[in-house]
Order: C-alpha cells, then structure tokens, then sequence
C-alpha cells in the first residue's frame, strides 16, 4: 500500500453468533481484591490455553490453578467462555491500540510517496504489532480460539472491520479516483493478509520475523500498484467529477 495501513468499521457490529451459551461477564470487580481475582482468572486462562488447548480447557482447571473456588469464578464470569471473549477483546484492543500508536507516529514521519518507502512503513507497522501481540499473555493461543470457536469469531472480525474503517478514512485522500467499494475491499483484503502474518511470526519463532515483515509488506505495496497505476491515469483525465 503506498503509504500506511489499517482501523475501524462501516457495517454495524456484529453480533456473537446466535446461541445459548453467555458471552458478557456477569458483574465488573470494584474491589482491589475483587480486581485481583478477576485479573487473576484471565491470566490463569491464557496460560491454560498454550498448555490444554480450547477443547480441555475448564472452569473447574482454571478454578485450580488460579488457587479460587467455582463460585469466585461464576461471580464474574458464567463460563469459559465468557472468559475467552474478556480476553478476546482485549487481545484486539491491545493490537489496535499498538496500530495507533504507529499510526501517529508515522503521520510525523516525511513520506516520499516510494516503494521502498511504503515497504519500510507496513514492515514498521508489523513489527510493531508483532511485539505487541508477544507481550500479551497467551496471546497466540487466544487468536486462535478466535478462529476456532464460532461463537467468538464476531470479536476478531469487528476489530478488523475496525481497522479497516480507520486505514480508508486515514488513506482515502491518496486514491481519489478509486472506486469506493474496491478500495475498501482492498484494505480489508490487506489488514486480513497482516493479521495472518502477525499469527506466523508469532507462532513460528524459528522463521526470520524481519524476513515475513518485508516479504508480507512487498505484498500489500504490489497488491496496491493497481490503485497508484489508477490514480495517474485519473489524474490525466478531464475532471468531470468523481467517482465516489
């Protein structure tokens, strides 16, 4: 992409998948000790997930290791579920919140408009998620139960509805010319592509994360010639109103 990348959603929010099963958490703690007990089944559960996986992951395991009874645990959260979506959300609030950091500072960057320059910038954006991601605990466990249970698959598409909505409104200025539903689908399209490479240099340490930054980086900027070729033809016809 000739510039920057992605944040924030067009469509509405959508909703957790039609089921019985209880996302929200029952009450928020008030109290430090209520606090550290509620701090305390989060990170208990992402640790648990690297060592049991989704499947055998239990309220009565995380009630052990955490050192609490089922009914500390049932107070705030009605399951494992629940608890999973806690930190779901808070995973890709954490990534985005690093996003935006990058994003204003790389709005106080000079910008030549370049390649090399474009390449630069994603793999800076990508390095800087990737380091986000590894300090939260559990975290590539927690995508991946974002991928793999249903009922949790709305946490990770809002945020990259969310990502996206923020790079169209950030970029739009630089394709004019673009048709609007194209250019959106190719900054969805991109922060998908971005979010999997994140999840391999996460997830495969033994690869050279510079290595995937630049390669995934190259990819968007190629895969967005197609706009820059578009906007120099733009700009050599008649202006007789865009297209919007």
């Amino acid at each position: 992409m000739q510039g920057t990348t992605m944040n924030r959603a067009k469509p509405g929010k959508r909703s957790a998948a039609k089921t019985s099963i209880r996302l929200d958490t029952k009450q928020q703690p008030m109290q430090q000790r209520a606090q550290e007990t509620f701090e305390a089944i989060l990170g208990v559960t992402g640790r648990l997930l690297g060592e049991v996986g989704v499947e055998r992951l239990s309220t009565n395991l995380i009630c052990e290791k955490a050192g609490i009874s089922p009914p500390a645990l049932y107070r705030y959260f009605p399951n494992k579920y629940a608890i999973l979506n806690e930190l779901g959300e808070r995973l890709m609030k954490h990534q985005n919140r690093a996003y935006r950091e990058w994003l204003e500072q790389e709005k106080a960057t000079p910008y030549d408009g370049s390649r090399d320059d474009s390449i630069r910038s994603l793999r800076d954006m990508q390095t800087a998620i990737n380091a986000a991601t590894r300090r939260f605990p559990g975290a590539i466990w927690i995508m991946r139960a974002l991928r793999a249970v249903p009922t949790l698959r709305h946490i990770r598409l809002d945020s990259h509805d969310d990502v996206t909505e923020t790079t169209y409104q950030g970029l739009r200025h630089r394709y004019p010319g673009a048709d609007e539903a194209a250019l959106r689908v190719a900054m969805r399209l991109s922060t998908e592509v971005m979010y999997s490479a994140t999840e391999m240099a996460v997830d495969n340490p033994q690869i050279d994360e510079n290595l995937i930054n630049t390669e995934v980086a190259e990819m968007v900027v190629r895969y967005f010639d197609k706009f820059v070729e578009a906007e120099e033809m733009y700009k050599k016809k008649p202006k007789t109103g865009r297209r919007r």
